[in-house]
């Protein structure tokens, strides 16, 4: 297994890495959910605040290289788990993913292609070597972080099945299993989640599958066994679970955008200068930092992906 590094423009430095055991940890939330609210069912990436058992002796990194800060509570936000299927409730995804069935697992990709195919988990782990890439997560609420991804860039299992010249966008749908999904069991929800790109963002390099974080299998809460990594879009665009990978001539529906249209959009490209209706996108939290920083066009990606966007008015295609 390949654990080849791609840093991408800008670098990101390993002391910006979230550690492991803040960011899976996901059963130390104290914090109420309290009622929830419309808005808050309608949010893909929920805010909130709640206290969290803290390791006053843990190193932490900072914003500016250091090692040696504690981690606060503030850093309780890398407990936040949205995962819809499971539930609602932040506290309660891992608990309720924890006997997730990953295995067997297969994924079709078919649609506009020459050579439709059902892969098996393991057939995208022997076929496609799994690379180490660590990309900044923008969540839509406005906290991010830097995660280890594992797994491999997309437009290699595209090239096993050869797109016709039809396709412009591809569609991805999540399992959708009510016994082991209890939150699928709503009615509010346009079960399966599915979400889109176009071609062309799929086959950026930039683009993955992802099977792992940290150096280790991924986990049913973050995704298991197989996800999407689209790091300059805002984290709802990466799909977990995947059953199908589907190439389409028109864009596809995508689960938050028949929800919500006028607040998240087909692209959901990170834009600070483009607000969500309820709430800036200008600044974001920085997990285990105090204070804010100004979030980047793309997430920092610009000159990796700004031509995909040429001539484009990105406050009309947001």
């Amino acid at each position: 297994m390949s654990k080849r590094k791609a840093l991408l423009s800008p670098p990101i430095p390993p002391s910006e890495i979230t550690p492991e055991h803040v960011y899976i940890n996901r059963r130390q939330f104290l914090g109420g959910a309290g009622a929830l609210s419309l808005a808050a069912l309608l949010a893909a990436c929920a805010p909130g605040g709640g206290s969290f058992p803290t390791d006053s002796g843990t190193p932490f990194p900072t914003a500016t290289g250091e090692s040696d800060e504690a981690i606060t509570p503030y850093a309780a936000i890398t407990n936040y788990n949205n995962y819809y299927e499971f539930t609602v409730d932040k506290e309660r995804v891992a608990v309720l993913a924890e006997n997730f069935r990953i295995s067997p697992w297969q994924v079709e990709v078919g649609g506009l292609v020459n050579n439709p195919r059902t892969f098996g988990l393991e057939d995208l782990l022997r076929m496609f070597d799994q690379e180490e890439r660590i990309y900044r997560l923008r969540c839509v609420e406005g906290w991010s972080m830097v995660i280890p991804w594992m797994g491999f860039p997309l437009a290699r299992l595209l090239e096993e099945v050869e797109p016709t010249g039809d396709a412009r966008y591809v569609m991805f749908t999540t399992l959708l299993d009510q016994e082991q999904m209890p939150g699928t069991r709503s009615s509010f929800y346009p079960w399966p989640y599915t979400e889109g790109l176009r071609l062309d963002e799929v086959m950026h390099d930039l683009t993955i599958l992802a099977t792992g974080l940290y150096g280790k299998e991924l986990t049913p809460q973050n995704g298991a066994p197989i996800r999407l990594v689209v790091p300059w879009k805002y984290g709802f665009k990466s799909i977990k679970a995947i059953i199908s990978i589907e190439l389409v001539a028109e864009q596809p529906p995508t689960f938050w955008n028949l929800i919500a249209p006028n607040e998240y959009g087909f692209y959901s490209n990170v834009n600070p200068e483009v607000d969500h209706p309820r709430w800036s996108q200008a600044s974001e939290r920085r997990i285990g930092e105090s204070g804010r920083r100004r979030t980047l066009l793309f997430n920092g990606y610009e000159e990796d992906v700004a031509h995909l966007y040429a001539g484009m008015d990105l406050t009309v295609n947001y």
